[in-house]
Order: structure tokens, then C-alpha cells, then sequence
């Protein structure tokens, strides 16, 4: 469940105002883009009824997307930023870096 508390704003991830703000952008988009094209000039009415089904089409869409996308964030976990791959450290050139300090061992990829 989202972590939330009684009579706090939501974050923008788990609030919907983020997906209607962006699919109403992309609704009205389409609108003026369908109501433009599909008149086929200056010389013609306007097509209202297909700029009306465009803008609800790509509505719903963006909308669903949205929420697919919102649905499947998943924070990382917090082990990963603290530098725990193969460079431990770049502050601290020469240790096991390439051209560091040889201690003796001799690891399987020396080429020796």
C-alpha cells in the first residue's frame, strides 16, 4: 500500500491530478489537430464530431498509459547507490584499480 497520511497533499506519483493534467494535454492537442486536418481547408465546416472522437480517443489512451506507467514504478533499493560494484571507491585511485598497489595475488583474468 501507498504510505500516506490523513490530511496530507499526495506525492505527484500516487495523485491523479499528474495523468488527467497529461492526458488532457494530449486531448486537446488532438482535438485542434483533428478539427484542423479533417476539414480539408478553410473553405469547409469544421469537423467537430471527429475532433470530439479524436480528443476523447487519445484521452483514454494517454490516460491508460499513464497509469501503466505510474502502476509499475518501483523505487530502487537502497543498497544500489551506495557503491558496493566492482569500483568500491573513486575517491581512492591505485586501490584495485588497474596500475594500483600489486599485493602478490594473482587473480584469474592477470593473464599470466
Amino acid at each position: 500500500m501507498a504510505d500516506q497520511t490523513p490530511g496530507e497533499p499526495r506525492k505527484m506519483r500516487t495523485s491523479v491530478k499528474g495523468p488527467l493534467m497529461f492526458s488532457a494535454f494530449f486531448a486537446v492537442l488532438a482535438f485542434v489537430a483533428v478539427l484542423i486536418f479533417a476539414s480539408g481547408g478553410s473553405a469547409r465546416a469544421p469537423r467537430f464530431d471527429l475532433a470530439f472522437t479524436g480528443a476523447g480517443i487519445a484521452f483514454i489512451v494517454s490516460l491508460v498509459v499513464a497509469a501503466m506507467l505510474s502502476m509499475s514504478h518501483k523505487e530502487n533499493a537502497d543498497h544500489l547507490g551506495k557503491g558496493s560494484g566492482v569500483n568500491l571507491s573513486s575517491k581512492r585511485p591505485g586501490h584495485g584499480g588497474p596500475g594500483g598497489p600489486d599485493d602478490g595475488t594473482e587473480t584469474p583474468d592477470d593473464g599470466r
